[in-house]
């Protein structure tokens, strides 16, 4: 006899109400990593927050 899973059905509803967040938190978290990696040492130098932040 199969148990009845209810994972599958629980993910299939969650993901109809989350996915503009998961779409949100994608696109912000794909655009601060390459403007993070874009950043030189040059850059770094010249901010002042990188500056206040210094140790």
């Amino acid at each position: 006899m199969k148990l009845f899973d209810p994972w599958p059905v629980f993910f299939k509803r969650e993901f109809k109400r989350t996915w503009p967040f998961l779409v949100g938190f994608a696109v912000t978290g794909t655009v601060i990593t390459k403007f993070s990696l874009g950043l030189t040492e040059e850059d770094a130098k010249k901010s002042p927050f990188v500056q206040k932040h210094k140790r």
